[in-house]
């Protein structure tokens, strides 16, 4: 039996969660491996994303709670319930939703939603100067499988993340799923 995808996309909405909730008072300006957005902002970024598929999952547009700015991790903290009771509406799964990436069955939303939540989680880390080794390997293999078939369906100029940066064969799953996606993954994160 595979496993749930919303079961997965819930792990690392809490895995994450608990990155954001390491974030020390001094860290929230410090510059991120997504050089668009600081601690901060790539935070917010998460907590909007997350209303964002929310929203197209009930066929609405997505609601401002206006507190995004003033309070990234709590917006986060907040934006995780509706989004997860989204995915498990019934036929959420099957029917169609226009999120970012394009229209595609739920099941895939929830594989996108997964994918980003992770690799913005190990951006966070990687700012924040804690261990990637809070997002469990065969979550991240799961979301590695699922990106590599994913993008490969696009052509290289839809890309929508920098070309493929080097890692180790056997450096953790999280690791070569950033660097997949484009991210430089510091050699010392390698195993020897």
């Amino acid at each position: 039996m595979s496993p749930d995808p919303v079961d997965q996309l819930s792990t690392a909405l809490e895995c994450t969660g608990k990155v954001i909730g390491a974030v020390g008072a001094g860290q929230w300006k410090l510059p991120t491996p997504c050089t668009d957005w600081n601690v901060t902002e790539l935070v917010a970024h998460l907590a909007s994303g997350n209303a964002c598929f929310e929203a197209a999952l009930r066929h609405q547009d997505p609601a401002d709670d206006g507190t995004v700015d003033a309070d990234p991790a709590g917006a986060y903290r907040r934006s995780i319930p509706g989004l997860l009771d989204a995915f498990r509406a019934p036929g959420a799964m099957d029917e169609p939703v226009t999120v970012p990436f394009g229209t595609v069955p739920g099941a895939v939303a929830a594989n996108l939603r997964l994918t980003e939540v992770l690799v913005h989680g190990w951006d966070l880390a990687q700012a924040t100067d804690q261990p990637a080794s809070a997002f469990p390997e065969d979550l991240a293999q799961a979301a590695l499988a699922f990106t590599r078939g994913a993008l490969g369906a696009l052509s290289p100029g839809r890309r929508p993340f920098a070309p493929p940066q080097p890692v180790a064969d056997d450096a953790p799953a999280i690791d070569r799923l950033a660097a997949f996606l484009g991210r430089p993954v510091p050699s010392t994160a390698w195993p020897s």
